[in-house]
């Protein structure tokens, strides 16, 4: 999957339905989300996932591409989605696999939600 394509896969997940993550997000997917359960597998993490309300608007930035090999991405950015004078920040990652020509599906995904100010360093 080229990058246009690729981050246009991504944003869809912030900005379009449930139909839309069923039909991208893999059925063995781990995700963790910044709210409990925290950690989440399978159906729970995608059901999770679709009950939240859509993005109007989703600006990935920060963005970097791995393809450690064939049929493999692995992506990390930062995202500022809004709706309804709702903000919200994160750093994400996620990895996404090939199971056939043109079928590609996120196997993890992650959010760890911006700090309000940096922790301090040692």
């Amino acid at each position: 999957m080229e990058d246009e394509r690729l981050w246009s896969f991504e944003e869809s997940l912030w900005t379009e339905g449930p139909d839309n993550y069923r039909e991208k997000v893999d059925p063995e997917v781990v995700m963790v989300l910044p709210h409990p359960p925290f950690v989440l597998r399978g159906d729970a993490a995608i059901a999770a996932v679709a009950d939240t309300p859509v993005w109007d608007s989703a600006e990935l930035t920060e963005r970097q591409v791995s393809r450690p090999q064939e049929g493999l991405i692995v992506i990390g950015y930062h995202v500022t989605a809004n709706r309804d004078g709702e903000s919200y920040k994160a750093h994400c990652t996620s990895t996404i696999r090939r199971l056939e020509h043109e079928v590609w599906r996120v196997v993890q995904h992650q959010q760890t939600p911006a700090l309000a100010k940096p922790l301090a360093q040692d």
